[in-house]
């Protein structure tokens, strides 16, 4: 048993309270994890509270425990979230390397006197907490929370809700286990959660198959109109401003997997997407094979994540932020193409 789990077995001996927090915008692992967390301890005795620091898609409601998660609005519930925090004995970061992922929550878990508990799987976490599980070779955070029940000894307690949650988390993350991370581990994970009687198509349907008429035409909209395809670099972008935001409607989770799309053109090796949110522009990176979009955007557009899926942000406007995207390209040009970029000739 590892020092990890004798520290957290430790910690959880007696009752305690817990809160359990995830990164801005949580997606399936983030919130799946949280929320199968949640189930487990409440079932040891804990009285345990969710918070996350933004809403989330509505195609994530149906998960249980759901009805109690407290989303964080500073005009509507800062009070109750900062004593929450602060009355906390523990406080679980679920699914982030660095207290900044869940922005004004970051100071308030840094400042609280709560044991702080890291399960993450991304890259190079920052070190803030008292206990922590890191392994960025983990496909999901939701696979780490099973290893971590089922370590403490308590796989039995693992119920269909718990199980579903997980599976949601590992089934996204591992893009339906097509992505490199998809490991021999995470089919056993499955094999086990099944035990429980897991909808696996019912958990599927929820989560791809439950678009509105408008969101599918405005992935229409994107494809045809959007997308660019820059074959020079092997790479494709999309780039989305406010006002086609609100003409489609959007709601969160409706630009979710639009990088995908880009990312699946043959030849493509490097794609990105960015959405004008206002006060900065969102970017989602996302490659195949060696180019690490992890070390791309850390470099140049502060952000991070995993080798082939990143985000990024960037507080210039969007045009200004795509025309430094495609001026940093250059540099990659081998690494993209294999073929060195053209060095100007020496001044005679």
């Amino acid at each position: 048993m590892s020092s990890s789990i004798l520290a957290l077995q430790e910690l959880l001996a007696q009752p305690k309270q817990v809160v359990i927090t995830t990164h801005h915008k949580p997606d399936a692992d983030a919130l799946g994890s949280s929320l199968a967390w949640a189930g487990y301890l409440k079932q040891k005795g804990h009285h345990v509270t969710v918070v996350t620091p933004s809403d989330y898609p509505a195609f994530l409601n149906w998960m249980e425990g759901n009805d109690e998660v407290v989303v964080y609005d500073r005009r509507q519930n800062d009070r109750q979230v900062r004593d929450l925090v602060n009355r906390a004995e523990v406080i679980c970061c679920l699914d982030f390397s660095c207290l900044g992922r869940i922005n004004e929550l970051g100071e308030y878990v840094r400042q609280a006197s709560g044991v702080k508990v890291l399960v993450d799987h991304h890259q190079e976490p920052e070190s803030f907490a008292d206990i922590v599980f890191s392994t960025p070779s983990a496909a999901a955070t939701a696979e780490l929370i099973f290893e971590i029940i089922r370590d403490l000894g308590d796989q039995d307690l693992i119920t269909k809700g718990i199980g579903e949650a997980l599976y949601a988390g590992i089934m996204t993350d591992t893009g339906s286990f097509r992505h490199p991370s998809t490991s021999r581990n995470v089919h056993l994970i499955i094999a086990e959660l099944l035990k429980v009687n897991i909808d696996l198509s019912k958990v599927h349907r929820l989560i791809y198959d439950s678009h509105s008429e408008i969101r599918l035409r405005f992935l229409g909209f994107v494809l045809k109109d959007k997308l660019v395809v820059n074959r020079e670099f092997n790479t494709a972008y999309i780039a989305i401003t406010q006002e086609e935001l609100r003409e489609y409607q959007s709601k969160t989770g409706d630009t979710e997997g639009l990088v995908n799309y880009a990312l699946s053109i043959e030849g493509i090796k490097f794609a990105a997407v960015f959405i004008d949110r206002g006060v900065a522009v969102k970017i989602s990176f996302r490659s195949v094979g060696n180019f690490s979009v992890s070390d791309f955007s850390r470099r140049h557009f502060d952000g991070g994540g995993h080798h082939n899926a990143a985000g990024g942000i960037s507080y210039d406007t969007l045009d200004a932020t795509v025309e430094r995207f495609l001026g940093i390209l250059l540099e990659y040009k081998e690494q993209l193409t294999g073929v060195p970029a053209a060095v100007a000739p020496p001044v005679a």
